[in-house]
């Protein structure tokens, strides 16, 4: 009976002490960026950044975006930053968001843009240069640089 005790004590600590690598919790992860768009009812957006995360886990990005609106402009963001919530590991962020972006530039422009991924929600911001006056709906896709 004692050996069984001790198999069961053994096992049990064995799987509480694995259980914090299994769930490692939430992570914040934010990004900075690069961005160069230009819309005529039709939006184009492509860019470049870096997401890391409070875990010590990091990744070059490349970002691309389109959609439709009634937005007009071209505009380049520059040092852009946002933050994402629900994550729990960088491999989270990668991929399809469905967005909304609202613009306003004149000489220099401002960018916010919400969007969701699944559990994964990011809202991004930036100023830079160029002329640009709508709102749009928008794919937003943030994939690994190769």
């Amino acid at each position: 009976m004692k050996k069984i005790w001790g198999t069961v004590l053994l096992v049990t600590l064995a799987a509480c002490l694995s259980a914090p690598a299994a769930y490692a919790g939430p992570t914040k992860c934010l990004l900075t960026f690069d961005l160069h768009e230009w819309a005529a009812l039709y939006e184009s957006a492509t860019g470049t950044g870096k997401v890391t995360c409070d875990n010590g886990q990091s990744a070059a990005v490349t970002i691309r975006s389109k959609g439709g609106g009634l937005s007009v402009g071209k505009f380049t963001i520059k040092n852009g930053r946002g933050s994402f919530t629900g994550v729990s590991s960088i491999d989270e962020v990668f991929g399809k968001y469905a967005a909304t972006e609202r613009d306003a530039a004149a000489a220099k422009a401002a960018d916010a843009w919400a969007m969701t991924k699944d559990k994964v929600s990011l809202a991004i911001a930036g100023t830079g240069e160029g002329w640009d006056l709508g709102a749009s709906l928008d794919e937003f896709v943030i994939e690994k640089q190769k």
